[in-house]
Parts: structure tokens; sequence; C-alpha cells
């Protein structure tokens, strides 16, 4: 990401309180900090694309005149190849090792039987340590799938004559050599949950990602932890689901000096899926909700007044130069090669990228090549327009005589009629085309809810025929398109159940 997109997200993370920027600077597709000790890391590791470091110096400068701490993340031994493509002596297999243009849990891992390497990784970060002034550094220790320790003979001796029973334990091995050179440089050595292991001492901290569990275990060992479970805003989740998140719920069986063990939580956002026009809407504004969660009691947990300010801080964010609000219009202007946007952006304002992993899984092949400027691309995380929807469809069914009708068929009918208009569009901008049949599911269904909301403030009963019929066309509705999903056929539903017979 270039600095200027770091500088306008540390504007963004000092405007809601969070202080701590952990800077995943290492992973299998690049090798990002320039590194005067072993140049062959950012000179063959990155395509050219890395921060010299005066940028790093310069970033956190900029970082801590906000109250924001910088904690960078080397990715040892797993997620590896960008080490090892100028310094493949460092792998676990023969090279030689090219730059992974794909996504997930690749084999390349550093050898740790060796000497050489612990002096490499010693003089590395000697050098980090010098860089990065904060106390603590991240050395990751997740996704080590093992297979070229497996099929490495020499490592496999090694283990033998060491009496190692599995990777695991070896991994531990590994993470204490890393934790008394970190130790020598005077850092403090973070890892994700992986390198939980009771050969540990107690002055490492876990950063618990698959879950709650090796949170609580770890705290009740003795160890520091940081939850990022639950806060993945790469993920696609809405901010309720963030929001009622907490590194330390209600009801904890937890003891208070067990509770002091946790040091808080941390919004996590992966790049696979994002470009500089992208990013900031990936992150904001849910990460305030996050931050208010993290600054906040356990009973603090009101949800529909968390969103009424939530679209407030959204609008001031912007006035600081995130761009998570106008890039996405930007986006599909230059979808349609700047024609009118106005039905696809009715569309756009009512659908979501397909949540969790489920763009990987998709039939699409991305890679770190890919432009990511199609529609999944411009949609939001969260639909506020959609929102707004369910709450009335809500206050419909709820009080039928001082109900929002009006505003509710408004909406119905816009999406209704709006299919037609899409066509138009769709003709000079084939582009989009893979989204057509959301458009005319949402033609569609928005159909049924008109229909329903007659029913419904006639006060009569439509058929069980009807009703049965229409769920099948919003159960048809659900299927995604251009991986995108209709976020309105939870409200329609509602609408179709409302109106069927007792």
């Amino acid at each position: 990401m270039p600095v200027d997109v770091i500088k306008r997200n540390l504007d963004g993370l000092a405007a809601v309180k969070m202080n701590v920027f952990h800077w995943h600077l290492v992973d299998d597709q690049g090798f990002r900090v320039e590194c005067k000790t072993f140049p062959k890391l950012h000179e063959k590791g990155s395509d050219g694309f890395y921060y010299t470091q005066e940028q790093i110096k310069d970033i956190i400068s900029y970082a801590d005149d906000r109250g924001i701490r910088v904690i960078p993340e080397f990715d040892v031994p797993a997620h590896a190849t960008s080490w090892l493509v100028g310094y493949p002596k460092l792998g676990s297999a023969p090279g030689p090792y090219t730059i992974e243009r794909n996504w997930g849990i690749k084999d390349p891992t550093i050898d740790p039987t060796r000497e050489t390497t612990h002096e490499f990784l010693d003089k590395f970060f000697e050098e980090m340590a010098a860089l990065f002034p904060d106390e603590y550094m991240h050395i990751g220790g997740d996704e080590n799938n093992g297979n070229h320790w497996n099929a490495n003979e020499s490592i496999q001796a090694y283990m033998k004559e060491n009496k190692i029973p599995d990777n695991h334990t070896l991994q531990s091995r590994f993470n204490q050599r890393i934790l008394k050179i970190l130790t020598k440089h005077g850092k403090k050595m973070i890892g994700w949950d992986e390198i939980f292991h009771p050969d540990l001492p107690k002055n490492i901290v876990i950063q618990s990602w698959r879950g709650q569990e090796s949170l609580v275990e770890s705290a009740k060992q003795g160890y520091n932890g940081i939850l990022s479970n639950g806060y993945y805003i790469d993920l696609i989740q809405p901010a309720f689901y963030h929001y009622l998140n907490d590194p330390i719920p209600e009801g904890s069986l937890l003891t208070e000096s067990e509770k002091k063990n946790i040091l808080g939580g941390e919004a996590t956002s992966w790049g696979e899926f994002v470009t500089y026009e992208t990013i900031d809407s990936r992150i904001w504004p849910r990460t305030a909700a996050i931050a208010e969660r993290l600054w906040s009691p356990q009973h603090v947990k009101d949800v529909e007044d968390m969103y009424r300010r939530l679209e407030v801080v959204s609008f001031h964010l912007e006035e600081l130069g995130l761009t998570h609000i106008k890039n996405c219009e930007m986006m599909l202007r230059q979808l349609t090669n700047n024609t009118d946007i106005t039905a696809l952006k009715n569309l756009v304002d009512v659908i979501e990228p397909v949540k969790e992993y489920a763009r990987l899984s998709q039939g699409v092949k991305y890679t770190s090549y890919s432009p990511y400027t199609r529609v999944v691309d411009a949609a939001r995380p969260e639909s506020m327009t959609v929102r707004r929807f369910n709450k009335l469809v809500d206050e419909l069914i709820k009080n039928k005589a001082n109900a929002p009708t009006n505003d509710i068929k408004s909406m119905l009918n816009l999406w209704k009629n709006n299919h037609k208009e899409l066509v138009k569009t769709i003709k000079v901008s084939p582009v989009i085309k893979e989204i057509e049949t959301l458009s005319e599911d949402l033609s569609a269904i928005s159909g049924i809810g008109l229909t329903s909301i007659k029913y419904i403030t006639k006060g009569k009963k439509t058929s069980k025929r009807w009703v049965k019929k229409s769920m099948k066309m919003l159960e048809k509705a659900k299927k995604p398109g251009g991986q995108t999903e209709l976020m309105v056929i939870s409200g329609i539903e509602k609408l179709v159940q409302a109106a069927g017979e007792d």
C-alpha cells in the first residue's frame, strides 16, 4: 500500500482512539521492507514494491505524533516464500523459489534445524529492532502446513536425533530460539495462536485468530493475549457482528488476575482483495465500531444506538481524507465508462460482497495480479440502505396502524422498476453483466414485497400457495451473482410471512 494510504488510515485510527498499528510486512507474495544487511530480501522478493527505511521512519514518526505505536510482523517460519527468493538456502526444500502469485497456505518454510538459519535471523532482527522502536515485534508463526519439513530427510533425522515428536514441537523449539534473539535485541515477542506451546516462557504474547478458546487457555496459563478472532474486517461481516464480540465477554469464567492477561483486541484486515481504491471501504466505518467495543465495558452493547452514531462518525472520517464513501461512486463511473450510474447505484446500494472466504471458492481464479475492479469491489461491506429497509419492515409488522408503509412501498417500487434501466447500462458496459441476474431477482422480489404490503395493510391473508411460491422465488434470489448477494431478502421474507395465512 502506498505511504499516503497508510497515513490517511493512521489518521482514522487516531480519530477513533486506536493506538496500535500492527504492520504485516512479509508474506509469500512479497517482502516489503528494505534490509541493508540482506538486500536480496527486498531486491528479489518484492517486485520493487517495498518501503525504504526512510519511508518506514517517516510512517513511525507520523503514527507516533498521533499516539499510535507501530508493531512490525516478519512471518517465520511459514509464509516464507519471499524470504527464500533471494536466500534459498534458508528454505526447507531446494530452490530456486519465485514470488508467490496465488493466495492461501503454501509449502515454503524456513529450515529451523540449521545453525546458519539462526545466524541469519539474528542479524536480520538486529537491523529491524533498530529500525522499529516499539518494544514488541511480531513473528507470525501461523499456518505452517509442515509439508516441506516432512519431505526433508535432514530435518526428519534432526527430529529423531533430538526426540522431537512432531512439527508443532519443532516449531516451538524454533520459536524459543527466535525469542532469545528478540530478547537480546530488546524486543518482546508476539505470535499468532499457533505458537502457543507449554515449552515457551510466559513473557510472550499470543494473538488469537482461530477462536476465543486459545485466548482463554493462554490467559489461564499466565500468557498475555490479544483477540483478533471476530474482528476480521476483511471477511465482510456487519458492524454489529464485531460490536458484540468482546475480548472478555460478560459471564467470563476467568479470574480477575487472569483477565489482566488479556491486553485487548485488534481489527484485522488482510490484503488479498483490496487495492488503494478499495482498502478504506473495507476498513471503515466498521473499525470505529470495533474501537468502541474495545474501549467500552461489556454491558455497553446497544446496537441501534451504535449504528446511529456510526453514520455520523463515518461522515467525519471522510473529512480526514478517507475514501470509504466517495470511492464507491467513482468506481461505478469507471465501470460504466462515465455513463449514468443511477440504476447501477440503486442495485449496488442493496448488495454486499459474499462473506468470509466464499470469494475464494466460487470459481474465479484470483492472483496478486488481479485488478479488483468489478462490482463486488465497489460494493460496500454493509448496506445502510438495507438496514433502514429492514427496520421499516419491522415497524410495519409490529404496528400496522402507524407504520411507515409509504416509505417501504417507495423503496420497493424503485427496486422493482430499476432493472429495465440497468439493462441499458449493461449494454454499454458488459463488465457489469455478471450482476444482471441479481437485478432481475431484485425486481421480482420487490414485486412480491409490494403484493405482501397490500395484504398486510388491508388486513387480509394471502393463500399458502402464494406464500410457498414467493418463498421459493426468494430462496432462488439468495444465489450470489458476480460474487455479491442481495441483502433485502430477509426483510421481504418477513413481509411474505406477515401476509400469509395464520
